[in-house]
């Protein structure tokens, strides 16, 4: 985009999305698929989000998922967004992340977040049966955090325990939230903070500013803030409303409780909303930008100016495939990004 601003930094955030007559094979080759295309574009990282016992998502271990990613990628930067840090044990995640650093040098994101990402009787047996709905958490980014820098106090569990591998870069830290609590931790923690602005429409930006204000330099010496945001940017606006009416009823989906995969456009198509349902539908739709690249590209350049964000992170769940590699196809266009001519 022109203008005396910096060039705004785009990322993509990917739930690994299983479309209704597909199967998870599917979903997860259209992962590597978009991961390789978003390298092309230029954007700048690649995020895979971690959710157990959904049938609309099919990534429960971003992980494994970001060792395949970086055998066939080149530059991009690859990440968790997140890992669900209550289940698991700090030192565990951060071995597993500093060995992906080793394979992958000054390519790799650590994101966490203390959601459970899927249902209460799934987080228990994920944990086997120890979930603590996150009370634990700000102690296990702490330890992350010292871990990762090598700064173990005495008396802690883990001093004079060799972390391996001995590297010497680290992967970037951050902490992912919808709520107030997330930003307020990342600022305690001189950490890097991503508002999931496509979970909560409403205060994020208020929450940006927070973080801002109360940084102090910790992991990082300067604050460092993004908003992910769900869009679907189509060539035309008939196709991007055939396209949100999907995403409509998945969003009742979830509001209902249906466990489903992502409906189809003919599945869309032949849904006959009632007015409880509208109501449903209208609620929801400010989460998601949807339209042709001139009017997403606006509105995307209204909450960078919002949020103060120094990058927006795109999420695309949409009823093909096809139409969600054109998502990030336009939008790369549509901001210039360097892989984009």
């Amino acid at each position: 985009m022109s203008g005396s601003k910096p060039r705004l930094r785009l990322s993509v955030l990917d739930q690994s999305p299983v479309i209704a007559g597909h199967t998870a094979r599917d979903a997860l080759a259209a992962t590597v698929e978009l991961a390789q295309m978003a390298d092309a574009l230029g954007y700048t990282r690649y995020w895979c989000a971690e959710h157990h016992g959904l049938h609309g998502v099919c990534n429960p271990a971003p992980e494994v998922m970001l060792a395949r990613l970086g055998s066939v990628t080149q530059r991009i930067r690859l990440g968790s967004g997140g890992v669900m840090l209550p289940y698991y044990s700090p030192f565990k995640v951060a071995e597993q992340f500093r060995i992906l650093e080793g394979l992958f040098p000054n390519r790799i994101d650590l994101g966490v977040g203390r959601a459970p990402g899927g249902d209460m009787r799934t987080a228990q047996a994920v944990a086997m049966g120890q979930y603590d709905r996150g009370a634990q958490f700000e102690e296990q980014v702490r330890d992350l955090s010292m871990l990762l820098r090598g700064e173990v106090p005495p008396g802690h569990l883990a001093e004079g325990v060799l972390l391996q591998p001995a590297i010497d870069t680290q992967p970037e830290l951050w902490v992912l939230g919808s709520s107030d609590y997330g930003g307020a931790l990342a600022a305690r923690l001189g950490l890097r903070f991503a508002f999931a602005h496509f979970i909560n429409a409403h205060t994020g930006h208020l929450v940006a500013q927070q973080y801002r204000n109360d940084f102090t330099p910790g992991y990082d010496a300067q604050p460092y803030s993004a908003a992910a945001i769900f869009v679907i940017c189509a060539d035309t606006d008939a196709e991007a409303a055939a396209l949100e009416r999907a995403v409509d009823l998945r969003r009742l989906q979830m509001a209902y409780g249906v466990n489903a995969p992502i409906p189809s456009l003919t599945q869309a198509a032949e849904f006959s909303p009632t007015e409880r349902d509208r109501l449903v539908i209208e609620r929801e739709r400010p989460r998601t930008l949807c339209g042709t690249p001139e009017r997403v590209a606006a509105r995307m350049e209204a909450l960078r100016e919002q949020f103060a964000a120094d990058e927006l992170i795109v999420l695309s769940v949409t009823a093909s495939y096809a139409a969600r590699l054109r998502t990030y196809e336009l939008l790369a266009q549509a901001f210039a990004l360097d892989g984009a001519a």
